[in-house]
C-alpha cells in the first residue's frame, strides 16, 4: 500500500428521509486538497409522501458544489437564486461572507410519482484571503462539461483542471473533480494529469490500488507524488477530486467553515439573532445546533 495514505469507510447517519454516508471530514484526515466536506445522497426513493425538504440554513467560508446522478433539486438562496439542478450539472454557490438556502424537491415533482434521488453534496473551503468576498452563484449545464473516452472508461471533468482540460465551473484554487466510468477493466493514470493531493470515491463496482481491492462505499485518499497504478474493476464508477491543499488549518462548525475562529463565532451569533443574510421567500429556519 505505497500510496494508499488512507481507506476512508462510509459512515452513515440520518437527516430524516435521508440516509447519508459522509465521506469527510474523518478523524484522520480532514481534507483532501480543498475539499473539506462531502456528503452521499441516496440512493433512495422519493415521493409520494416523502420529499426532500433542507429547510433555509447559513454558510461562510466556502463554495458548495451540488452534482446529481438521479433526480431533481430546486436550489433557492439570500441572494435571489431559483435554480434547478438536475444529473450531470453542477451548482456552485460561493457562500463567503455568509448566505442562507434551502433545497426541495421540485413542485413538479410532487405529484404522487416516484424518482430516485442519488447525488453529492460537497464543500470547497475558499482560500484564506477569499473567505470574505460576496456570495456568488452559478448552474452550468452538464452539456458545458468537458467529456471524453480513454479505452472502454468515460470521464467527466466536473470542475477545476485536469488531463489537459479545464472546466468551466469558476472555482477559487487548484483542485479538480472527475466522473469516470468504465465497462471492462481499466488502468487509471493520474501521473502527470492531477496535481495535488488525490481521493477516490467509488460510487459503484471496485478498484484495485497497489494490491487491495476497494469496494463501493469507500473512498481511497492518494498521493499524487507516489501513485501506484490503478485499476478500476468492470461497471465501476468512481468520483476523483482533490487539489493543491492550503497552509493554513480550516475550522469547522456545522455550515461553517474558516481559518479564524472569531468568524465562526461571529457567524454563530449572527444566525442566531437573526441577523445572518437571510432569505426573502423562505421563513423555514435551521436552529443552530447545540
Amino acid at each position: 500500500m505505497s500510496n494508499i495514505g488512507l481507506i476512508i469507510e462510509e459512515r452513515s447517519r440520518d437527516i430524516g428521509d435521508f440516509l447519508v454516508g459522509r465521506l469527510i471530514p474523518f478523524q484522520k484526515k480532514r481534507m483532501i486538497g480543498p475539499f473539506i466536506f462531502i456528503d452521499h445522497m441516496g440512493p433512495t426513493e422519493i415521493g409520494p409522501n416523502r420529499y426532500m425538504d433542507v429547510d433555509q440554513h447559513p454558510h461562510i467560508g466556502l463554495s458548495t458544489l451540488t452534482y446529481l446522478l438521479d433526480g431533481e433539486i430546486m436550489h433557492e438562496d439570500s441572494i435571489g437564486t431559483q435554480q434547478r439542478i438536475r444529473p450531470g450539472s453542477v451548482n456552485w454557490m460561493v457562500a463567503g461572507k455568509g448566505v442562507s438556502h434551502s433545497e426541495r424537491t421540485p413542485k413538479e415533482l410532487r405529484n404522487g410519482s416516484v424518482f430516485t434521488m442519488h447525488g453529492y453534496q460537497i464543500w470547497v473551503a475558499l482560500p484564506k484571503e477569499l473567505e470574505d468576498i460576496a456570495p456568488e452563484f452559478h448552474h452550468i449545464g452538464a452539456e458545458k462539461l468537458p467529456r471524453w473516452s480513454e479505452g472502454t472508461a468515460d470521464f467527466t471533468l466536473v470542475a477545476g483542471v485536469g488531463y489537459g482540460r479545464k472546466s468551466p465551473v469558476p472555482v477559487h484554487s487548484p483542485l479538480f473533480m472527475l466522473e469516470i466510468k468504465n465497462t471492462e477493466e481499466f488502468l487509471l493514470n493520474t501521473k502527470d494529469h492531477l496535481k495535488g493531493e488525490i481521493g477516490i470515491c467509488i460510487v459503484e463496482g471496485a478498484i484495485e490500488a497497489c494490491g487491495e481491492l476497494v469496494e463501493k462505499g469507500n473512498i481511497v485518499v492518494s498521493k499524487v507524488e507516489d501513485t501506484c497504478s490503478t485499476v478500476l474493476k468492470p461497471n465501476s464508477h468512481i468520483l476523483l477530486f482533490g487539489g493543491e491543499p492550503f497552509t493554513e488549518q480550516r475550522h469547522i462548525y456545522w455550515n461553517f467553515v474558516s481559518s479564524d475562529k472569531t468568524k465562526i463565532e461571529k457567524a454563530k451569533t449572527d444566525w442566531k439573532n437573526k441577523t445572518f443574510p437571510m432569505m426573502t421567500n423562505d421563513t423555514t429556519y435551521v436552529a443552530l445546533p447545540k
